[in-house]
């Protein structure tokens, strides 16, 4: 296969000149397009490839407006004021505060603080799960696109090769129809792998979001509890000392 393709290499440069290659026509109103004469020239599997990289480019798009706007919403000093507010003891004010927050950190907390009196570790454990669910929303897709856009690189490649192989076959060595077929598996091949590379790009950058918001929100819960429990400890001390004056001032009566 190797050798083939090295004898095969000088029919290359004479794809570029042919508007037929191995039985596929370039349109009349594609010609002089380098983008539209690419994709005709790289065969059926770049209809696939295409498509993903329509669907990479609209979940990069989305997830760049949705990072845009969640910046925009962070308000670290509302979250400042409720921890404030949780320390002094008053929790009813420490959730009047986050009340009307987009910020998701502030989000997370008053959602707690609504449930103090049930199960504030299930309340914020709730909010900080649909968080995350957010903010990593398509991140599934931009991983199967990584996937499968090389793969659809690699079918090209070998469709490429086969209409190359058939053409040799069928018509003899013609430089038109080799250089044709080989041409369509090394476009096919270039378009899957910069496809993958440049949505590998994002998702890293994405993911790194990712895990940086889930650091804060487990920071925010636990500080959260830390000052919810220290609250419950300083009001079980005064009941504690409460009950111990009542039977102290029993007793003396007695």
């Amino acid at each position: 296969m190797v050798s083939f393709l090295v004898k095969l290499a000088p029919f290359v440069a004479a794809a570029g000149d042919s508007q037929t290659v191995v039985g596929r026509f370039v349109p009349g109103w594609a010609k002089g397009n380098f983008l539209l004469e690419w994709f005709f020239k790289g065969g059926i599997v770049m209809y696939p490839i295409v498509a993903v990289l329509i669907v990479a480019i609209a979940v990069i798009l989305e997830r760049t407006l949705f990072w845009i706007i969640e910046g925009a919403r962070r308000d670290p000093n509302r979250l400042d004021q409720m921890y404030a507010a949780l320390e002094q003891g008053n929790i009813t004010a420490s959730a009047n505060l986050g009340r009307t927050s987009k910020d998701p950190l502030v989000r997370t907390a008053w959602n707690g603080l609504n449930h103090v009196h049930t199960s504030i570790e299930g309340a914020l454990e709730v909010a900080k799960g649909a968080e995350l669910q957010r903010a990593g929303r398509f991140m599934s897709v931009m991983d199967t696109t990584i996937t499968l856009a090389p793969l659809l690189g690699l079918l090209g490649t070998v469709t490429g090769i086969m209409s190359a192989f058939n053409a040799v076959n069928e018509g003899g060595l013609s430089p038109a129809a080799v250089s044709g077929g080989i041409g369509e598996a090394l476009i096919a091949t270039a378009c899957g792998l910069g496809i993958a590379i440049f949505t590998l790009i994002f998702f890293n950058f994405y993911n790194s979001k990712l895990v940086k918001l889930q650091f804060e929100l487990e920071s925010t819960c636990h500080n959260v509890l830390i000052m919810i429990n220290s609250l419950r400890l300083k009001n079980a001390n005064l009941e504690t000392i409460q009950d111990a004056r009542e039977q102290s001032q029993f007793a003396s009566s007695n």
